[in-house]
Formats: structure tokens, sequence, C-alpha cells
């Protein structure tokens, strides 16, 4: 089946107060985690212009271009030498975020909320399964063990807020008027709809063992992150050296990571980046070195959750393996716009 983006453009207004000084993103990352490396799925939505208060010059730092940006013009900067800073109040305006509506069948990759283990497949979406390895056995995970696989990279460019911008942004299901407003969308839109979803799915009570969190900025993600397992951590993600279609992949490594227990971090489709994390046990997550029959190579994250029993009976994972919860591991891979946080 296919399935198109319906893109919007929504003007993100923003009022960033700050008395003193704040870093930016990517400085938090190396102050909380200065061992770790960032992950591709962190680096691909890092915003590359800062606000600052200087005009409207945009450059890296050392270096200021005028540029005008949105209607009436806004001021952006990487600032002065070193860090991003964040001065006065400011009104910056980020325009064309687009939205894609989520996809209410099968992703190449299962993503939230096929992964969640309340979720419960319908009789059309069995019907409409691709032939792709949604789910496999942890026995699986072996050298030249050959799987069907279509790798996808996120097609909506959004990127993560400062945590002071996100953090006057409302986000809950009772702020929705609020929420609409700040992006312009009709509240009967299908945007709308989307983003309703995505806050309400983040509203969701936790099931027994599991531990969420919904992080609007890189840096409550990482403060989630460090909280449920410890600041020596690592963020994995999925990547693959270029964009393929559907073809057999075959294993050629396997590296187990460290722990029995991570944070999971599913991107979700919101006018900025917004993670669904939650701390998951009794798992097992794996770097599967993988080549494809083009020759295409990709370092895939695989997640086997050992212990199936609290989840919903008519879940897919167990449909597609033909398998009863509790019985057997079951394992998926991560897309490649979700991050998985395991003890180095």
């Amino acid at each position: 089946m296919e399935f198109h983006i319906l893109p919007f453009l929504a003007f993100l207004s923003v009022m960033v107060v700050a008395s003193h000084a704040a870093i930016s993103p990517e400085a938090y990352w190396k102050s909380m985690l200065p061992n770790t490396p960032m992950p591709k799925a962190v680096k691909d939505l890092l915003p590359n212009e800062w606000m600052a208060d200087k005009g409207t010059s945009v450059g890296k730092p050392g270096k200021r271009t005028n540029v005008g940006v949105g209607k009436g013009g806004v001021s952006v900067s990487t600032g002065h030498k070193g860090k991003p800073v964040y001065h006065k109040t400011q009104l910056g305006i980020i325009p064309a975020i687009p939205i894609i509506p989520t996809i209410p069948i099968i992703p190449i990759v299962p993503t939230i909320p096929i992964v969640m283990t309340t979720y419960a497949a319908t009789e059309d979406q069995l019907h409409d399964i691709p032939d792709v390895a949604l789910f496999f056995m942890e026995k699986d995970i072996k050298m030249g063990t050959k799987m069907p696989l279509y790798f996808t990279k996120s097609t909506t460019p959004t990127t993560f807020l400062p945590r002071q911008v996100a953090e006057k942004i409302p986000f809950s299901s009772e702020k929705m008027p609020e929420i609409m407003s700040y992006f312009s969308v009709k509240p009967d839109s299908k945007e709308a709809e989307i983003m309703k979803k995505t806050v309400k799915e983040c509203e969701e009570p936790e099931i027994k063992g599991e531990e969420k969190y919904c992080a609007t900025s890189l840096e409550s993600m990482v403060d989630f992150s460090t909280n449920k397992l410890g600041k020596n951590i690592q963020g994995v993600s999925t990547e693959v050296d270029r964009e393929t279609q559907l073809q057999k992949y075959s294993i050629t490594g396997v590296e187990k990571m460290a722990g029995d227990k991570a944070v999971v971090c599913h991107k979700q489709e919101y006018a900025y980046a917004v993670f669904y994390c939650h701390k998951i046990q009794t798992t097992k997550e794996y770097v599967v070195s993988l080549v494809g029959a083009d020759g295409t190579k990709a370092k895939a994250v695989a997640v086997c959750h050992m212990d199936t029993s609290a989840w919903n009976p008519k879940h897919l994972a167990f449909q597609v393996l033909k398998v009863k919860p509790g019985t057997v591991p079951i394992c998926h891979f991560l897309p490649e716009d979700n991050i998985v946080w395991v003890p180095k």
C-alpha cells in the first residue's frame, strides 16, 4: 500500500527568556556525557542555527551572515566564538515545519504504537503486513541469517528545540487549543489529529515494569536516561550507509551490548523533535552488522524483549511469529531515528 506525505506549514512562535547565558543542546550533551559519542539519530536533529540578540546574523562561530528568517525576520546566530548563548527575550519564528501523518498500517521497522506492548493489531493490518522481518526470534541473531528488510530515513525534518524554549510550549491534552494556536493548526485538521494522538500516547499510563517519559528536548532525554541508568551510558542508533529498497540482508556480525535494562526512545510525529522514552527491563540489546544484496552496509540496533507476559495477547508480534505471550524472547530492529540507551 502506498502512503502520501501531507506536509503543512506551521509557524512556531516561541519566546526565549533567559536571564543568564544558556548552553546549546549539543553543549549540554558534552557536559553530561563528555566521553560518549553522539549517535547519528541525535546529530541529525540538532538545529544548525541558534537564537541570539545580534540582529539577524546567521553563521558558524566566528563568522556572521545577515539572513532574514520568516516574515519580519528573526535573530538567529551561533553567537560569538565558542558555545551558543541565549540572551534577552527574543521572538523566534521557525517556518515550514512539516508533519507526516502516522502510518496506520505497518511501517518497515516497528515504531510506536507497533512496539507499544499494549498495542493490538487489527485484521486489516494483518492482511497488509509486507514481506519484511518486523519481529524475529533471538535465536535468529547469528552469522549468516538472512532477513528481508527495508531501512528508511525519517522524512520529517524536525529538530530539537532548546529546553528553555520547549518548556514554554504546552504539551498536554488539556492544553490542545493553546498548542493548536502556537502552530496555527486548524483544530479539525489531519495535522491536529496527529498531534493530539502523539500527546495522548505520551499521557497513557505505564504498564507493569515500564517507566516512561516523553522528552520534548535533547536535554530532557539525556536527563531521563541518565536518571534511570546512570551517567556511564551510551546512546546507539541504527545506521545505514545509503537509502535502499526492500531487499534481503545477511548478518555479518553481532555485538551484544552490556546490561539487562535499557532506555529506548522512539521519535514521534510532531512539529518539533519529541521522543517517547521508556525504561525497559529484562531485555537484551545487540548491534547487528548487515550487508544487503546490493552491497549496502548497515549497523542495526536489535532489541530483544525477554519477558512478554504482560503484552497485549493480540500484539502484532505474537500474530506474526505465531507464539503466545511470555513463551519466547521477541526481537525487532529499531528505525534509524530511534535511540537505545544502555550501560557502557
